[in-house]
């Protein structure tokens, strides 16, 4: 593993790796991820065998340009209403923290998109992800660069720490600057004339908030989770979905989920400010009012390094991208819980809330 700068130098450097099937955590402006070629298939085999990602849990496939989206996804396939949304979100939130499950071409391999009609694309928005997307091969399959289930990196050193060597080259660009992951919006559900008025489906919230979607396309449906772990591995073949199997269409769907080692637990607003203190916890508050109630009932000081908060402003923005930082930080504390309140229900806290809780052992 050799960690490089975003100059311009050692991004062409990591771009040639990719093109050479080596494997390139990179900064976005969501999380890290672990680039490789999108159509070579053993440096997506490195991938996942890198991470200990299933192989059902299909990749999201990063571009710079919308002229490489023809090589990866045939709109055509899209009813005309879907096609007209489909060409709104691009043109409104690309680049974006927004992902799109379109139809895909023949020639997308099926380890990408775990043997699925649909793939699942994005254009990053931060320059160093998009040099080195222009410079290598143009499509860069990239999952967030962690082992499979655990904390996302938001910065270069959680990459380090938590995949080492098995990853060639780190562009180490400082923290990103939205914190989750992109939301994952599927717009296959219109690739038929006979569907009736198909609505876009969130399968996974992140840095794109519900509502901004909603204010260019209109409605659009959530799905919540639906897979554990163990059902996951239970379809037929495990390192590949067909078409018509039961199983994750996106990243991100999995009930269990971006956890740290530590056990944490995730509670309502209301269940937080009746908890009692045990020795060896750490709480997480989101805001400093929350905190400050709780602390004024408990009528007792604490060490400052066992009382948190997420959002020093109370913004569900500054949550999120603060939210896995520290997580990794507090994790690395070795207490015996950590407990969360849940962020409200609005902008990115359905994201926050979405992570915390495949995260949560209850």
């Amino acid at each position: 593993m050799e960690l490089l700068t975003t100059g311009e130098a050692d991004i062409r450097r990591a771009a040639d790796g990719i093109k050479a099937g080596l494997l390139v955590a990179f900064p976005t402006e969501t999380v890290y991820g672990l680039g490789a070629d999108a159509f070579n298939q053993v440096a997506l085999a490195r991938v996942f065998a890198a991470k200990g990602r299933p192989r059902f849990d299909p990749l999201i496939i990063h571009i710079a340009s919308l002229e490489t989206l023809d090589r990866l996804a045939d709109l055509s396939a899209l009813t005309p209403l879907m096609r007209e949304k489909a060409a709104a979100l691009m043109a409104r939130f690309w680049p974006g923290p927004l992902t799109l499950i379109l139809p895909k071409k023949p020639e997308v391999p099926d380890l990408a998109t775990s043997g699925l009609p649909s793939v699942a694309v994005r254009c990053p928005d931060h320059p160093a992800a998009l040099e080195l997307i222009r410079l290598s091969t143009g499509a860069v399959a990239a999952p967030s660069a962690n082992p499979f289930g655990r904390l996302s990196p938001t910065k270069a050193e959680h990459v380090r720490d938590q995949l080492g060597d098995r990853v060639d080259f780190i562009l180490d660009g400082g923290r990103t600057s939205v914190g989750v992951e992109s939301t994952v919006l599927d717009l296959s559900g219109g690739s038929s004339p006979a569907a009736a008025a198909p609505v876009p489906r969130i399968l996974r919230p992140g840095g794109l908030s519900r509502e901004a979607i909603e204010a260019v396309i209109g409605p659009v449906e959530f799905l919540a989770p639906g897979f554990s772990a163990s059902e996951a591995a239970g379809i037929s073949d495990p390192t590949a979905f067909t078409p018509g199997q039961s199983g994750p269409v996106s990243p991100g769907q999995l009930k269990s989920h971006y956890a740290p080692i530590t056990p944490l637990v995730l509670y309502s607003p209301e269940a937080m400010a009746s908890l009692a203190y045990s020795p060896g916890e750490l709480f997480i508050f989101f805001s400093p009012k929350s905190r400050d109630s709780w602390l004024a009932v408990q009528n007792r000081t604490f060490p400052k390094d066992l009382i948190w908060t997420l959002s020093d402003s109370g913004s569900t923005l500054d949550g999120a991208a603060n939210l896995f930082d520290l997580l990794h930080k507090l994790d690395r504390l070795e207490a015996a819980y950590i407990r969360v309140e849940a962020a409200p229900p609005y902008e990115l806290g359905p994201a926050i809330n979405d992570r915390l809780s495949r995260a949560s052992t209850l």
